[in-house]
């Protein structure tokens, strides 16, 4: 079961193979089109027949309402009356300044689980290269759900180039992502003039990377740190179990299995241990489907797995 309904790419072929390619800088209408954002979110008010007999009467319920989809009528989620639909196509209109006048290059947008939650990346343009051959490019991802189970988010999100490995840089005050939850009405200048001020957050990102990678880590520590971060709620919930094959596999990868670990930048530092778990994570972690291990790695348990690592390390270098 593929969670990716529709979408389309610009540049190399994305993570499960599929998808509309479309050439580079198309205008934001054809990639409404391609990536299958061009329907609209409508609403109804919920509605129930009571009586057990055949003429059953329908009773309204106005505390909640029905979201589905305007151009096959499927239903997407019952949700509170009071929340605010984001619209697929809002998501793509996010970048169309960010594109004409920021250099923005769209690269994926798409629709995941039926029309439930649907995503824009972009390449931001910016790029740092570390050790002069591990090139890093910055991006910005623009998600959101109809279903509750995410906020509207916008985050900036790194690509190792050479693994395709993603990570969230942290914006300003440590926080991850800008998050505008549902019972509040989305206001894509609000959002950007936020992301604006953190737009120098690029700038201490990349010198946190170049300090992991000055950072020499030893077995022990690496051995030490892979037991903090790769670990599961045990029966009890305040309890942690460390996930001893996570901890192999991320290991072999850290030892020269994984893709850039020869590198000069990667070889026994802690840039080169953090990639191992973005590596496992992006990559080789347990998942039904590869577009539930990518959903997981920018918005769920994976996500927090490569923050944890991330904090780690940067904490060790601080």
């Amino acid at each position: 079961m593929h969670l990716v309904e529709t979408m389309a790419y610009a540049g190399e072929k994305p993570w499960h193979g599929r998808g509309k390619r479309l050439e580079a800088q198309q205008p934001i209408d054809v990639w409404k089109a391609n990536a299958g954002m061009d329907w609209e979110i409508e609403e109804s008010e919920v509605r129930y027949i009571s009586g057990k007999s055949h003429v059953g009467v329908i009773n309204a319920f106005p505390e909640q309402k029905v979201l589905y989809r305007s151009d096959t009528t499927a239903p997407l989620a019952v949700v509170s009356k009071r929340f605010k639909v984001v619209q697929p196509g809002e998501i793509l209109e996010f970048y169309r300044d960010l594109t004409a006048c920021n250099g923005f290059e769209l690269e994926t947008a798409g629709v995941l689980r039926e029309g439930r939650k649907f995503w824009a990346l972009a390449r931001t343009g910016q790029s740092t290269t570390l050790k002069s051959r591990d090139k890093i490019d910055g991006y910005l991802l623009l998600a959101t759900a109809c279903d509750g189970t995410l906020a509207t988010t916008a985050q900036f999100t790194s690509v190792r180039v050479v693994c395709n490995n993603t990570l969230q840089i942290a914006l300003g005050h440590g926080q991850g992502a800008i998050k505008v939850p549902h019972r509040s009405q989305f206001d894509p200048d609000a959002v950007k003039r936020q992301l604006g001020i953190t737009v120098s957050s690029w700038d201490g990102f990349v010198a946190r990377m170049k300090a992991l990678v000055d950072k020499p880590v030893d077995p022990d520590s690496a051995e030490g740190l892979l037991r903090r971060v790769l670990t599961y709620p045990g029966q009890d919930s305040r309890t942690a179990v460390v996930n001893e094959q996570a901890v192999a596999t991320v290991r072999a990868l850290y030892e020269g299995g994984g893709r850039g670990a020869q590198m000069a930048s990667s070889r026994g530092t802690a840039w080169g241990l953090l990639n191992s778990v973005t590596e496992f994570v992006d990559h080789h972690r347990r998942a039904r489907t590869e577009d539930h291990r990518r959903d997981a790695a920018w918005f769920g348990q994976g996500a927090q797995i490569k923050q944890r690592a991330w904090d780690e390390l940067v904490k060790g270098v601080a």
